[in-house]
């Protein structure tokens, strides 16, 4: 099998931060590194040589001079564009839709470039740890479709992925030895008094509390090269069957897509386990929390400074 590629889903954030380009996109390192510097060089010195980064035309020209240029001494790196012309054949655009088609689409377009091989698929903007990318790459290089694909997601434990500053959405998993049952979205999860964690689904009247160990998905998944044929029949059957339910807003999103799979038995996806903490700016006051793990990562010596500097070629991969 090929080697495995990294996806990188980076459509959004230029939107998200304003504009269509990434200046505005806030550094976390102590050289200005932002998060996504992070995740590729962790990856690289997991052992991944390829990314293919799914971004916005609109922002080539800024990611390309803001993110890539120091990357391309490493690896080889391929942007691809999502669009909401993107649709199947067939498939209608609402009048008025504006909204992107989520997760899922945006997975897709990345995964039509990676040349048949497995992949990996990550958030820009979530800081994962090495130890995520390591797990993840030593899968896919033994990953073997059977009867069923053979995919795997980084399980975090939800503890770890919490904000003190409200509440955050998070993709809640039923594991069973070891092995995905599904992922069940939560969009109010918080920190509650007396260090409890748990979910509200009215508006906090009621709060369902949650182990602190309760694995949850952060968006980092692998992928062998079956699944991307089975994820183009997904994206449309939700033009077919979902779009209609929410025109304007509705969204095909990754973990809806690995669901159907599990239902139908068509996949079986190990959950890799790991302690480690992920770090994201869900608010804005967050980033500070964010800037003072990296810089005392980078103390310890994890990470070189700059990261893609002459320390770096030196860091040979695990």
């Amino acid at each position: 099998m090929s080697e495995p590629v990294l996806v990188i889903m980076a459509a959004g954030l230029g939107s998200r931060y304003g504009g269509g380009g990434v200046k505005q996109v806030d550094p976390v390192g102590p050289c200005g590194e932002r998060i996504i510097d992070f995740s590729m060089y962790d990856a690289w010195r997991a052992g991944f040589r390829k990314a293919v980064c799914v971004i916005t035309k609109a922002m080539e020209e800024d990611f390309r001079r803001e993110i890539l240029a120091p990357v391309l001494s490493y690896m080889e790196v391929e942007c691809v564009f999502q669009d909401l012309s993107q649709v199947p054949e067939g498939g209608v655009i609402p009048q008025g839709r504006e909204k992107p088609w989520g997760t899922g689409h945006a997975a897709l377009i990345g995964a039509r470039a990676v040349g048949g091989a497995p992949y990996a698929v990550i958030n820009a903007d979530d800081f994962y740890g090495r130890e995520a990318y390591e797990k993840v790459y030593q899968f896919l290089k033994n990953a073997q479709d059977g009867e069923k694909l053979d995919l795997c997601m980084v399980g975090y434990q939800v503890g770890n992925t919490v904000t003190e500053n409200g509440t955050v959405a998070r993709g809640v998993c039923e594991v069973q030895d070891g092995m995905l049952r599904r992922v069940v979205e939560r969009t109010k999860i918080s920190k509650l008094p007396e260090g409890k964690i748990g979910y509200t689904e009215d508006e906090g009247q009621t709060w369902i509390i949650l182990s602190p160990d309760t694995p949850v998905s952060m968006q980092l998944w692998g992928f062998t090269p079956g699944f991307t044929q089975a994820l183009e029949g997904e994206f449309v059957r939700f033009f077919q069957e979902d779009l209609e339910k929410n025109p304007l807003k509705g969204e095909f999103f990754l973990p809806f897509a690995v669901n159907a799979l599990l239902e139908r038995d068509e996949a079986q996806v190990q959950v890799l386990e790991t302690s480690g903490r992920w770090y994201g700016v869900t608010y804005r006051v967050d980033r500070q929390s964010v800037v003072d793990a990296v810089a005392a990562m980078t103390e310890e010596g994890r990470y070189p400074s700059p990261v893609w500097g002459g320390e770096a070629v030196r860091a040979q991969p695990n």
